[in-house]
């Protein structure tokens, strides 16, 4: 099982510290799952410009195959003016529109304020469900006051992604048993 963890800005540590987190639980309750952290604050990706995303070279075709190798994604975005940033939704662009089909997508978003949890509800899940992900229904939602000096501090906020990362592990394995059941029956 490949799963890829993509952190969605290229500014700001809170994203990347609760990925970090999340890397560090799949290590170690699942050191069997193939991971890769893409902090999108350490590619040059380039804007969508509607090619196939085959056809991106350098870090922008590393990124895209990257997700779509992928068994299962774990998005990490900040919310800035209460939207996702461009950065993420460049990523989204620069995909095929039936990109998650057979992926799981599961949500941890970063912000500095509690008026923003709703931005994943209104933005981020219909963008996966328009791609075709089977999402993970619960997200993680960490505000500012949680982190201090780049660490999580609130123990529940770590539960929590505990908790997103087992449940991204278990419906990505129980998509793929059912997947290959259902190819099973073919026969052929």
């Amino acid at each position: 099982m490949k799963i890829v963890l993509l952190s969605g800005s290229k500014v700001g540590s809170k994203t990347r510290t609760a990925m970090n987190y999340a890397q560090k639980v799949l290590a170690e309750k699942y050191p069997d799952v193939e991971t890769t952290l893409i902090d999108l604050g350490e590619y040059d990706v380039e804007f969508s410009d509607g090619r196939n995303y085959l056809e991106y070279e350098g870090d922008t075709g590393v990124v895209t195959k990257s997700i779509m190798e992928a068994d299962a994604i774990l998005i990490g975005t900040p919310i800035f003016q209460a939207s996702i940033p461009g950065t993420l939704k460049n990523i989204f662009d620069l995909l095929p529109v039936s990109a998650f089909r057979d992926k799981v997508a599961s949500m941890l978003v970063t912000a500095g304020s509690s008026k923003h949890y709703l931005v994943a509800e209104h933005q981020l899940k219909p963008i996966l469900a328009y791609m075709k992900a089977q999402i993970v229904q619960t997200y993680v939602f960490i505000e500012e006051k949680d982190f201090h000096r780049k660490e999580i501090v609130n123990d529940d906020a770590l539960f929590r992604i505990q908790r997103l990362v087992e449940d991204t592990v278990l419906l990505t394995k129980t998509y793929t048993k059912l997947r290959e059941e259902k190819e099973a029956e073919y026969g052929f």
